[in-house]
């Protein structure tokens, strides 16, 4: 067998540091010199191994060089129930979102970077939507944050015929007690069904330098349908959120097959 090359054995030990705790967070990790004078090797080996770690997201290299292991962002479990919660909202409770549900924050840690703007829909919104291509709708570009960090973002869209002239379309109404579904619903529509289509990508600059996201850190795109009466209302393409920073739980009922006869 071919040997492993030295960078990524150096990789793997401060891998395995790191997961160890003998490299908390928030710590550094040994200089470049003394890890290239413990192993014998070149500064560009050790530089490399450094690279690998980083592109993993476990470290970030700071100002004179120095190589610190990442906090671990803390993880919130999105649960594929969430939706009932904005379904079943009682406008004169507590206000909620899924959002702020998922991130277990009061409203008043919840606040919306928001931008809407009227579009024409291309072919995939279209499919998505199942209308016509150039249909016009509303699109809604959402930056989320719990308290000052940015945790999520999404862009939505709704047809504009449902929604032009309505509270839903002022950007000003935003955030909305009850999300989406309590929209939906206050304008005679409440939601029937949800989809979910999920992938996992690697993040566009943008979602980077908006969410803070480290190099290396994938994200989970998430397209989302919402139905009213067998009507598509609402989709969502799409919706980001940095994977080291949510589990994913899904529940399915499964029902019994019938007895065989007899």
């Amino acid at each position: 067998m071919t040997e492993r090359p030295a960078y990524l054995r150096v990789a793997d030990e401060l891998r395995a540091g790191i997961r160890d705790g003998t490299y908390p967070p928030g710590s550094r990790l040994p200089s470049l010199r003394a890890l290239a004078a413990q192993h014998g090797l070149s500064d560009i080996v050790i530089r490399a191994a450094f690279t690998v770690l980083r592109n993993e997201g476990l470290v970030t290299t700071h100002a004179r060089s120095r190589t610190v292991v990442r906090d671990h962002p803390p993880v919130r479990r999105i649960a594929s129930e969430r939706y009932q919660r904005e379904f079943r909202h009682d406008p004169a409770g507590q206000p909620e979102t899924s959002f702020t549900a998922d991130q277990g924050i009061p409203w008043g840690q919840y606040r919306l970077d928001r931008t809407f703007r009227e579009v024409g829909a291309t072919p995939e919104l279209a499919a998505l939507f199942e209308i016509e291509p150039a249909t016009m709708l509303l699109e809604r570009r959402f930056v989320f944050y719990a308290g000052d960090e940015p945790q999520q973002m999404s862009r939505t869209y709704l047809p504009l015929e449902l929604v032009s002239g309505t509270p839903v379309a002022d950007p000003q109404n935003e955030p909305w007690p009850g999300g989406t579904p309590a929209q939906l619903a206050s304008l005679g529509h409440p939601l029937s069904r949800v989809e979910e289509s999920i992938k996992a990508r690697m993040p566009t600059p943008e979602e980077m330098e908006t969410l803070h996201i480290a190099p290396g850190v994938p994200v989970f795109s998430i397209t989302r349908r919402m139905i009213s009466e067998g009507r598509v209302l609402e989709v969502a393409a799409d919706i980001v959120i940095p994977a080291d920073q949510a589990i994913l739980d899904y529940a399915i009922d499964l029902q019994a097959p019938p007895a065989p006869p007899g």
